[in-house]
């Protein structure tokens, strides 16, 4: 079982860019070199070691500063966001060298929309791109389980097709796009990220406690790594 960290909510304070966001493009982002790739580690909790990373992206604004995701993600039209996806891609096949050679073998995991994995041509980028290293784990693709589920049947082709070129596919968010579980039970995804709002607190709240463990109890059931996602706060690691 994996737990991915993340920052207390509470520790991050509204700035004055997130009122009033400058037009954003990445092209423009990319020709100035204004995007930065930080990595959030996910933990192995039974193993008590680190078992992987996410790739976030920050944009690096002269007018606005520091942009997380959220910030500026919502004002990329399409072609925005397959050219951020892409960048994100090569870049962090780039950065796993850095890590294999500091002694960490890592799966970096890349959120993106569903909408674009039939359109970006992942298979030629990770054979253009990918690490010589016969040791190299591949990458995860972390797609949000609202997206996922309006077309399941093609994310299924996909994830299929996807799987020989050390790409797999997680499902983010689990619980935010109320699907069934048997609705998903056919994908071959990797992992199951469970939404913040179940981990929150599970360590004391039953209900929340009852739906986590029943996603986990299903996944592992299937072979796959659960992943609570968003809890800092040890109760609920050990719960």
């Amino acid at each position: 079982m994996t737990a991915q960290y993340q920052g207390d909510e509470q520790a991050r304070f509204p700035s004055p860019h997130e009122f009033a966001l400058p037009r954003i493009s990445i092209a423009e982002a990319l020709e100035q070199n204004w995007l930065d790739i930080w990595y959030q580690p996910k933990i192995d909790l039974r193993r008590k070691c680190l078992a992987g990373a996410e790739a976030l992206v920050r944009l690096q604004h002269p007018q606005a500063g520091s942009l997380w995701p959220e910030d500026y993600i919502g004002l990329l039209d399409n072609d925005g966001l397959a050219k951020l996806v892409e960048h994100t891609i090569v870049t962090s096949l780039r950065h796993w060298t850095v890590f294999s050679a500091a002694g960490f073998n890592l799966r970096l995991a890349i959120n993106m929309p569903a909408a674009l994995l039939p359109e970006l041509p992942i298979a030629t980028l990770i054979a253009a791109h990918r690490p010589a290293s016969e040791g190299w784990p591949g990458i995860v693709l972390d797609v949000t389980e609202d997206q996922l589920v309006r077309d399941i049947a093609l994310t299924r082709k996909i994830a299929e097709e996807l799987k020989a070129h050390g790409v797999a596919v997680a499902i983010d968010d689990f619980g935010a796009g109320y699907s069934s579980f048997s609705s998903l039970r056919g994908l071959p995804f990797a992992e199951l990220k469970i939404h913040r709002s179940f981990i929150k607190n599970c360590a004391a709240d039953v209900t929340n406690a009852a739906i986590c463990q029943t996603a986990i109890d299903w996944r592992i059931g299937l072979v796959a790594w659960p992943s609570p996602k968003g809890s800092t706060r040890l109760p609920t690691f050990r719960h």
